[in-house]
């Protein structure tokens, strides 16, 4: 009798078995799509199959009860199916009409934001910040929650001139999606680490710590068998504390937040594009961070304002020019805004399409 072999670790799953069968029966046959209202969007296939997709804004951190109770409604109203989007959204994936508007009803009787489509602020991607990170210069659900709840009209109506995405990293190895995102908020360091000679060489492989630098601003320091940082070239990423604990780079007085705008993924009308510099540095000031908050909201008014219908965030400022952003959101430009590192030369090409 043929042995059977237990499964091994396979990678994952694939996706086809989790489709719901309107999607497997239409998949690749879908005719078009519309947004029947903000956060709902009709599908309709070549079959004349119906399929309603309710969008609902996420934390970034869910609890296994949250997950729960989105669950229990998914199986009330959806036969059990929902999905996760890229920007941290639940979408309720209802192929039976009557039950749209019921679970429309639910969702607002239990608090849950509904919005997020067509031109509208989608929820905000973020990373994982004091919660769970080593390295974060601010904190990224605190931010996230308090910038959403001062912008939160934006995200269930849909009068926008176009989409907007917004983006939070804790610290500039940008584990979310700021280089990319109409407006981005980024946890900045600007202290160089402070180095614990007295236990690097106990707790650290030293060539590991200097291969770990971007910008070879670390260098071997072999009288007390330790490291020396160059901090002309450092660029306060923390990498080398990823390596080494012994290369503390969190500052509580220095820390805080910058703001760039202008990225883009989308291939529409302009090439993708990566985000710029606005704002050199916001203090953290947590719970509720007013000065982040303020300035989000400003640069959100005046694209409002100013933009032309369709016009993302960055293809605005291109029109206008940089000189006249900086005028018109009355935000200073200082000598921040002026790219003289020594690897500079890379970043004038902005776009993400290479072209030398």
């Amino acid at each position: 009798m043929a042995k059977v072999m237990g499964q091994t670790d396979i990678g994952p799953p694939d996706f086809r078995k989790f489709l719901p069968p309107i999607v497997k029966e239409n998949y690749g046959k879908w005719q078009y799509h519309e947004i029947v209202k903000p956060g709902v969007l009709k599908h309709v296939g070549e079959s004349g199959d119906e399929l309603y997709s309710v969008r609902v804004g996420s934390p970034r951190l869910v609890s296994i009860d949250w997950i729960r109770a989105i669950c229990e409604i998914a199986d009330r109203y959806c036969d059990g199916y929902l999905r996760f989007t890229s920007r941290h959204n639940v979408e309720f994936l209802v192929s039976n009409k009557d039950n749209l508007e019921p679970l429309l009803a639910e969702l607002k009787e239990k608090g849950y934001p509904v919005g997020g489509t067509g031109n509208s602020m989608s929820n905000i991607v973020h990373t994982q910040g004091w919660i769970h990170c080593h390295t974060p210069a601010t904190d990224a659900s605190g931010i996230v929650k308090a910038v959403m709840d001062d912008l939160y009209e934006h995200f269930t109506g849909m009068d926008l001139p176009a989409k907007l995405r917004v983006a939070l990293a804790c610290c500039l190895n940008m584990c979310g999606a700021v280089h990319c995102s109409d407006i981005a908020i980024l946890g900045v360091h600007r202290t160089p680490p402070r180095i614990d000679h007295e236990n690097l060489a106990k707790t650290c492989e030293i060539p590991n710590v200097i291969a770990a630098c971007p910008t070879a601003a670390i260098r071997p320091d072999p009288k007390n068998k330790s490291v020396k940082v160059n901090e002309e070239r450092c660029m306060y990423c923390g990498n080398c504390y990823t390596m080494c604990p012994s290369m503390e780079i969190l500052d509580p007085v220095n820390d805080g937040v910058a703001i760039l705008v202008g990225g883009k993924v989308s291939n529409a009308r302009t090439a993708p594009s990566f985000s710029r510099l606005a704002i050199p540095f916001l203090p953290n000031n947590p719970p509720r961070w007013p000065e982040v908050v303020e300035a989000v909201r400003n640069i959100v008014e005046v694209w409002i304002k100013d933009a032309r219908k369709g016009e993302r965030v960055g293809e605005w400022i291109e029109r206008i020019g940089w000189e006249n952003f900086f005028k018109k959101t009355g935000i200073p430009f200082t000598d921040k805004h002026i790219d003289d590192f020594i690897f500079s030369v890379p970043t004038f090409r902005t776009t993400t399409q290479f072209r030398w």
